[in-house]
């Protein structure tokens, strides 16, 4: 018996077919069939039941799975325990990011590239979906770190964040707009943007969540006509004329690119933020605590004081605006 059989056998389950496991294993489907029959050979009993249109584990098989998993475990234990002690980091970490979040004020690629640079031996995968849900995949241990975009004005439990983006929300409009109508305004009251068609990002961002709870408390639901994932979609969407996007403010003065003029919204407490964030326990591998240190770095950090962040956890700040150099946001 082979610990790459086990590993073999391992991945036609979890896939449910020879044709999957040998795709993810990099491998030809009739040289997996084999090491799996010869592993079946040598133990005396089929493991796979190879009868339906998916291949599923016989009563052994099943019985046989918990032990293998483990000694894969096992092993992956030796290689790691070897590693921390070359300084070699291998594996697989997972980073998830909020589409459009960092902008200018994060080199997502450059950052990756020194990081590879320095572990060859590592993978990083890299996921974007809205904040909602990457919060949930941490809190799942699907994903190991994220930068999003918090949906709650607390730190969710099991989720530990340190602020690395804090800006106040503003309204964008193209020029003759009637918010402009106003000559030198450079707020707007949140309730005049009641019965406007709004461009903002969709449910499960920090953004949109912070708008519908400012919404709410001046009694009013937002009418959102347009969204998008994308903070420089929005831009263009509302320089066509299509409604106001609601948008963290960039850097300071009232243009907000595309020809944009940019309204900060007169209600206090209405900020948007970008956080680093992971489990509450620290991440589960040394690969992805090396990732997250290394992040740390790297990133901007709110100074204590400023924006409610207090360099960690989320909350309802009404402070004044952060550095310049953390509001660049599109």
């Amino acid at each position: 018996m082979e610990l790459r059989q086990l590993r073999y056998l391992v991945a036609v389950v979890e896939e449910g077919g020879f044709t999957r496991a040998a795709a993810r294993l990099h491998l030809a489907q009739p040289g997996l069939s084999a090491q799996i029959r010869q592993l079946e050979k040598e133990l005396g009993q089929p493991l796979l039941d190879r009868s339906g249109r998916s291949v599923t584990p016989t009563e052994v098989g099943r019985a046989v799975l918990p032990y293998a998993r483990a000694a894969l475990a096992a092993a992956d234990g030796v290689r790691q325990a070897v590693d921390e002690h070359t300084g070699l980091l291998r594996g697989r970490v997972t980073l998830g990011l909020v589409s459009g979040a960092t902008g200018h004020a994060f080199d997502v690629a450059g950052f990756l590239a020194d990081f590879h640079g320095a572990h060859p031996a590592l993978e990083i995968a890299l996921t974007e979906d809205t904040s909602e849900r990457m919060q949930a995949a941490l809190l799942a241990g699907e994903i190991d770190i994220a930068l999003l975009g918090p949906t709650g004005e607390e730190t969710p439990a099991g989720l530990s964040f340190r602020t690395v983006i804090d800006a106040p929300l503003g309204a964008a409009v193209a020029p003759g707009h009637p918010l402009l109508s106003t000559g030198g305004r450079t707020t707007v009251p949140l309730t005049e943007l009641r019965d406007r068609p709004l461009i903002c990002l969709p449910r499960g961002t920090g953004v949109r969540a912070a708008l519908e709870r400012g919404c709410a408390r001046a009694g009013f639901r937002p009418r959102v006509a347009f969204e998008a994932a994308s903070p420089q979609v929005l831009v263009q969407l509302a320089a066509r004329g299509l409604g106001v996007a609601v948008l963290p403010l960039g850097e300071e003065g009232s243009e907000a690119g595309g020809g944009l003029r940019a309204l900060r919204l007169a209600e206090p407490g209405l900020r948007a933020r970008i956080v680093l964030a992971w489990p509450a326990a620290g991440p589960a591998s040394p690969a992805a605590r090396a990732l997250l240190e290394r992040l740390r770095d790297v990133l901007p950090r709110v100074p204590e004081g400023e924006g409610g962040g207090g360099g960690g956890d989320v909350g309802a700040g009404t402070d004044p605006d952060p550095p310049r150099s953390q509001r660049s946001w599109l």
